[in-house]
């Protein structure tokens, strides 16, 4: 879950949840199971990535996929979150009183042996 609290950004929530889901998982062994080296990584990790936010045509899936330091990342943007009562402060960015939550989903494939 990311939250973007001023400003009302749908990219930085989504940025933030993105950044919350990885966090919360390691893929240790890729290199030992799957023979993968920091030279072949890239071509055989596949990163789908989906942030549901309440304004998705507003998502810049560029600034998302910086999240990843590896593999072949694809962002999709769907309706959802939510948008929620907040502090409307313009020196803090706002553009009204509303908080932006985002939610991502991480799914992670690996090619082994050409699969």
């Amino acid at each position: 879950m990311g939250i973007d609290f001023h400003g009302q950004n749908v990219t930085n929530a989504a940025v933030k949840a993105a950044k919350d889901a990885i966090s919360k998982s390691c893929l240790i062994g890729l290199n030992e199971v799957c023979g993968f080296s920091q030279n072949n990584i890239n071509e055989n990790v596949f990163i789908e990535v989906t942030v549901a936010v309440t304004r998705p045509e507003d998502v810049k899936a560029e600034e998302v996929a910086k999240c990843f330091p590896i593999g072949n990342v694809k962002v999709k943007a769907i309706r959802g979150g939510l948008k929620t009562d907040g502090l409307y402060f313009t020196r803090f960015g706002d553009k009204d009183d509303s908080i932006e939550v985002a939610i991502a989903g991480v799914k992670v494939k690996v090619k082994i042996d050409g699969r």
